[in-house]
């Protein structure tokens, strides 16, 4: 894949330029196209910037220009003063006559009745329709259908629409598209800041222009979980939460203050404090509906949200999947999202699991098989019988690792273990029979105790759960899946390997040095595949009892015969809520994680998203010394290199069970079936099976120590939020005041000099490469959330304002500053150039100049020769435009 970039870096330039498209649209009442600029393998959303330009019709503005003088306000006044402006806005007179008629499904509006009287509100009924083909259709599209029909105004949402959905098995192939209005928008503080950034300077706009700034609002419910902030400083200790929550808000505070302040500036906008939990996690056992009733009209949740793993709801049996920040965007101001009617594959599930293989081996396994089937652009939906062996927190994991697997959702149905999980969490009785009530009136219920109704699917694959073995991925791809029994020898092939997804390129004669040092007094020591890092983290386990409980038998195991973690692994556990904590002190198994190092260090994504905070510089010098491929294995859900840490070139994802025998056995050079994991004190060797659980020991404990009582008081106490947050003081003014000086919060210019007559397109003209990549190119390396390398061109914008190195922070913690955005674009340091012939690291070749520079240096010695432009893809070339009109004219064309 051949890349060139915008001159003054892409993301912040895509990011303002699509917004001046906003003006032209406004001001001449056109409706976009919905057409994509460049499909992206991994989204159905075809729109990925150009919808955006049709969300500011939400604003409803009165700004006189974009208005032509008419009061919005009075239909009535309206429909008189629309005859006296231009043509352009018939066509809006007869979209307001159109919506203004009833709705084109009155007649399936439908009651459902309370079991003992009255009624929990009224239902567009699919049954009613009467259309044999909606039997046959996949649940998950079943909400699709619902959501068309309910916004049905043949204006934004056209009764074609809803054809084109109930003909889902004719009209998928065919790639047609449908508009989509999820119910609600989910944000984390990494990706929300710079949407709250977005409308704040949409509100200083309206402010300039002379208009009501109070109207730029959400207009569905959105919920920003602060979770992405906190890093893993302080482990080991009893006092790791406060010291690393201290830390948190020390680097964050101007942050946090801002979403604060967003919290109850915006209408609709729920913000859940820092040292809550995982965002994920949080909107599974606490945020989710499952079904609305919002005013007396039922229908199935649904969300989009910030984050690629957003997919994690579809366990719960909520339609859910991560966008791009201006869809979110588009979609909390009330616009459809127009999406490819998506291709569904079924994934059957029969069997049972063997005894002691984990949820997270069956999600690794999983997702080899969907990546090698391939499901990008398509839902997956799970059903069979093996299902009911699946706990919903086992459903919530497959779900959550969506993006790892390609598709955009992994869908399960609601069923009876749905119903089980949403009163063990806390969910009233009410409601829960609400839920019921109106899935089972309107299809969308699975009773696997009645005969099933043969629905039908894109494409077939099937899965007996007893074929899954326990097994780890890596080391540089979630979906490298390597079985347990086979892993000594699958690394010792990566350390023989040329350099890529699987090598390393270690010379023979080096692959088994030791190398020893001094750790704080004590004798240590390193080779190639030593664990430096051990992390039970990530939304995709840390949800899960059943692994985090068995993570705290072996913890109990290994001590009981005498096993300890070698200190210079530095060991962290950080749990996706409160009710983790909760029962691990209930089982009374926290106490063996302290003893091995696992003390829980705070509620948040840490070591997965890259907050994996410093190694001991003597670990670190040891390993950058003598060019260690040391190793870190997570209970994550991703693990590209540069990700988890700099220093750590082998990353393996596994269940927390695994992660604790792997932080014990000290390397993942091993053998667990034939090698010891360590030794008693009296020198009696341990293997792996004298460590670990039995799934009917894990099952005990599961069912003593997770109490619903414990989902209910941790609830309580996130929407009072903790006593820092709460001391936080922010402004009360609608307006945003913006700090020139700050390096985290920053006035973007979408807005400004902006004016009602936006400059015209021009043509596409020297362009240049300025990037040349090969396959598995993510948003890791597009755009890195994690540290901030000291010789990187966003390291001496914060140095030149005096920002010293320890306070750096994270690229994702800076996406408020649209400045650090623009240095960060491809700033990954593991990328591979292929301009560079081999050498690695976020730098390229400037054309025609030849220099060697970073990747924004080139981008802007570029553009003191040709205008400010913007990345575009074409026939997997990225090319320089110079304005985003242009861009669109040249698709057009």
């Amino acid at each position: 894949m051949y890349i060139t970039t915008s001159t003054s870096a892409a993301s912040s330039i895509l990011r303002a330029s699509s917004r001046s498209r906003f003006v032209s649209s406004l001001s001449s009442f056109k409706s976009l196209p919905a057409r994509s600029l460049s499909p992206s393998p991994s989204s159905l959303v075809s729109q990925r910037s150009l919808g955006f330009a049709s969300a500011v019709r939400s604003f409803r503005c009165s700004v006189p220009r974009w208005s032509h003088r008419v009061d919005w306000r009075s239909p009535l006044s309206l429909r008189a003063q629309i005859r006296t402006v231009a043509p352009a806005i018939e066509r809006l007179e007869r979209a307001f006559a159109t919506m203004a008629a009833e709705h084109p499904f009155k007649e399936i509006l439908t009651a459902l009745p309370k079991p003992g009287g009255g009624e929990f509100g009224k239902f567009y009924s699919l049954p009613a329709l009467n259309d044999p083909r909606i039997e046959k259709l996949p649940y998950s599209i079943r909400i699709l259908l619902e959501s068309a029909i309910r916004n049905c105004d043949n204006f934004q949402v056209k009764k074609e629409d809803v054809e084109k959905i109930i003909d889902w098995e004719n009209s998928a192939p065919k790639q047609v598209e449908i508009p989509f209005k999820p119910a609600r928008v989910l944000l984390q503080d990494f990706t929300g800041v710079p949407a709250v950034v977005d409308l704040a300077c949409m509100r200083d706009a309206m402010n300039k222009l002379g208009s009501d700034s109070n109207k730029i609002n959400p207009l569905v419910p959105v919920d920003l979980v602060i979770d992405h902030s906190v890093q893993v400083d302080v482990t080991r200790s009893e006092n790791a939460v406060k010291a690393n929550m201290e830390l948190e808000f020390q680097r964050n505070k101007e942050r946090f203050a801002f979403l604060k302040w967003g919290s109850s500036a915006f209408h609709n906008m729920l913000v859940v404090p820092p040292g809550s939990g995982i965002v994920h996690q949080v909107n599974l056992e606490y945020l989710g509906r499952v079904v609305f009733n919002t005013n007396g009209m039922l229908y199935p949740d649904s969300v989009v949200g910030t984050d690629s793993h957003t997919t994690m709801i579809d366990g719960l049996g909520v339609a859910g999947w991560g966008v791009g920040g201006i869809e979110a965007e588009a979609a909390m101001l009330g616009q459809p999202m127009s999406m490819v009617l998506p291709g569904v594959v079924g994934f059957k599930l029969s069997g049972k699991l063997h005894n002691g293989v984990t949820a997270t081996d069956l999600v690794l396994t999983v997702t080899q098989m969907l990546r090698k089937h391939g499901v990008v652009g398509k839902f997956v939906e799970f059903h069979g019988d093996g299902m009911g062996e699946l706990s919903l927190a086992d459903r919530a994991t497959i779900a959550n690792m969506s993006p790892e697997y390609g598709a955009t959702m992994g869908f399960f149905p609601v069923d009876h273990v749905t119903l089980q999980y949403l009163k063990l969490t806390g969910r009233s009785d009410e409601t829960v029979a609400m839920v019921e009530g109106y899935l089972r009136a309107n299809k969308m219920f699975v009773d696997y105790n009645e005969p099933q109704q043969e629905r039908v699917y894109s494409s077939y694959l099937e899965l007996n759960l007893a074929d899954v073995e326990p097994c780890i991925s890596g080391p540089k791809r979630p979906h490298d899946r390597v079985p347990l029994k086979e892993m000594k020898a699958d690394w010792h092939s990566c350390l023989d390997n040329k350099v890529g997804f699987k090598g390393f390129a270690v010379p023979k004669e080096t692959q088994e040095k030791v190398v020893k040092f001094s750790f704080h007094g004590q004798p240590a020591e390193l080779k190639h595949g030593s664990v430096v890092i051990a992390a039970i983290t990530s939304c995709t386990n840390t949800s899960n009892p059943s692994v985090m409980l068995g993570a705290g038998l072996v913890a109990k195991k290994a001590c009981e015969l005498g096993l300890q973690v070698k200190p210079w692994v530095k060991t962290s556990l950080a749990p996706g809520s409160g009710v983790v904590t909760k029962y691990l002190l209930q089982s009374g198994l926290q106490k063996y994680l302290n003893e091995q190092g696992f003390h829980i260090v705070g509620y948040g994504c840490t070591t997965c998203i890259g907050n994996s905070g410093d190694l001991d510089e003597s670990v670190a010098s040891t390993i950058t010394d003598n060019d260690i491929v040391a190793a870190a294995v997570l209970s994550g859900n991703r693990n590209f290199e540069g990700r988890v840490h700099p220093l750590t070139r082998a990353n393996y994802l596994a269940s927390p069970p695994l992660v604790v025998a792997y932080a014990l056995a000290g390397t993942v050079d091993i053998d667990f079936d034939k090698e010891p994991i360590g030794t008693t004190k009296d020198g009696k060797s341990v293997y792996f099976k004298d460590i670990w659980p039995t799934t009917e020991e894990i099952a005990e404990v599961v069912q003593s120590s997770v109490l619903p009582d414990m989902f209910k008081s941790t609830y309580e106490a996130i929407t009072k939020g903790n006593p820092t947050w709460n001391q936080l003081s922010v402004p009360a003014s609608k307006l945003y005041s913006w700090d020139p000086n700050s390096t985290y919060i920053h006035e973007p210019p979408y807005f400004k000099d902006m004016t009602m007559d936006p400059p015209g397109a021009h043509g596409v003209k020297d362009a240049y490469c300025l990037l040349n990549f090969g396959d598995s190119i993510t948003t890791d390396h597009i755009s890195p959330a994690g540290s901030i390398h000291k010789d990187s061109p966003t390291a001496k914008y914060l140095l030149e304002r005096g920002v010293e190195r320890r306070d750096f922070n994270s690229y994702g913690s800076r996406r408020g500053n649209d400045e650090v955005m623009a240095r960060g674009t491809f700033a990954n340091i593991r990328l591979v150039n292929k301009l560079l012939n081999g050498e690695v690291g976020p730098k390229t070749v400037h054309v025609p100049t030849g220099e060697k520079l970073s990747v924004f240096d080139a981008a802007m010695v570029s553009s003191s020769v040709l205008n400010p432009g913007i990345l575009f893809l074409r026939d997997n070339i990225l090319f320089l435009a110079s304005s985003f009109l242009e861009l669109y004219d040249y698709y057009e064309s």
